[in-house]
């Protein structure tokens, strides 16, 4: 059925207001008018209450995200292609091929709309290099001071991958831990631009769609253990989770991993630890040892693994204990993080 003639609105002049999601004339203009220009395919055309889409060929995975980020726009992205890619990689590190999103926005009152279709533009663009569809999505709007601009929550479909079976519960005693690049670049790109460090060398978000890079180490080694991607917490909340699903110990090596300089300098400027930092755009790999060498130049092959590296192994402790190889010759804990020292990065 043809909608209503609508008058056009203006991206340039407009804000966010109570109509927008009242789900009358207005809300249609701007679901029509923004949300289906940028994000439009033909499961998102059917326009009813869901998408019916094809059957898939194997098994599936679904996996949730909320993205409450602040700022909205940042170094290397913003909460739309962040949307796109935090719950792309929840589900490649299922060891899935991500096929459908879905998107929920939670508008506040008052918010600019060209700021809102840059963010639009963004997370479109993101899902067209990721080659994933948003299939079905909703709209909400709150009262000015209640939303702190855009929330935005993403949810994952996914078909498992022939012959993979990853989860944080299979590290095993002699596995390989490996990462796909330095540690903490989102978080602290974030912290960069709220704290006004003034950097001479600015940090770029790492946010990125992994399912490639995944892709092409599991066709390589199909016998990886064990994939996550160290986002709220980093690397040490996520090895921890780990550590504990799978009743084993993990012991890094301090100068295996990689940690931008300038991320290690604004981190030693704030009082933070590396190690506890955000990322959106790395995933730890864990794999039996004689396949690290393997996995390593698989990850390499791939851009966004340029700069992988060996950081660890799994060992024998039912305590489930996480240590830290120094460089001075001894050992340390790497607990999990007490308190957020980081709120709103993701």
């Amino acid at each position: 059925m043809a909608l209503p003639r609508m008058r056009p609105i203006s991206l340039k002049s407009e804000r966010v207001d109570m109509s927008h999601g009242a789900g009358g004339r207005s809300m249609a203009q701007l679901i029509h008018q923004l949300f289906a220009k940028h994000l439009g395919n033909p499961y998102l055309a059917q326009g009813d209450d869901g998408a019916r889409m094809p059957r898939l060929d194997g098994p599936l995975v679904m996996a949730t995200d909320a993205h409450v980020v602040s700022p909205l726009f940042f170094p290397g992205g913003d909460i739309g292609s962040l949307a796109v890619h935090g719950t792309v990689n929840d589900v490649a590190v299922m060891g899935a091929r991500p096929r459908y999103l879905a998107a929920a926005f939670v508008l506040e009152e008052g918010f600019p709309l060209a700021d809102l279709a840059r963010i639009v533009e963004s997370m479109a663009a993101a899902a067209r290099e990721a080659g994933v569809a948003v299939v079905t999505g909703d709209t909400k709007v709150v009262e000015a001071g209640k939303g702190d601009g855009v929330f935005i929550t993403t949810t994952g479909v996914g078909e498992l991958i022939d012959g993979v079976q990853v989860s944080g519960a299979h590290a095993q005693p002699g596995d390989a831990v490996l990462v796909s690049g330095p540690i903490g670049d989102h978080g602290m790109a974030i912290m960069a631009v709220r704290e006004d460090l003034g950097l001479d060398t600015p940090i770029v978000s790492d946010s990125a769609a992994l399912h490639g890079l995944i892709a092409d180490l599991l066709a390589a080694v199909p016998e990886v253990h064990v994939l996550r991607d160290p986002t709220r917490g980093g690397l040490s909340a996520t090895l921890n989770e780990i550590s504990h699903q799978s009743e084993v110990g993990i012991v890094l090596n301090e100068a295996a991993i990689p940690v931008r300089r300038e991320v290690a300098a604004a981190c030693e400027l704030l009082g933070l630890d590396p190690l506890d930092i955000a990322c959106e755009g790395r995933v730890i790999v864990i794999c039996p040892g004689a396949r690290a060498e393997a996995a390593l130049s698989a990850l390499r092959g791939h851009p966004l693994g340029a700069q992988a590296a060996v950081i660890g192994e799994v060992i024998e402790d039912e305590r489930g204990f996480v240590q830290m190889a120094t460089s001075f010759g001894g050992r340390r804990m790497v607990d999990w993080l007490a308190g957020e020292s980081l709120p709103r990065i993701c």
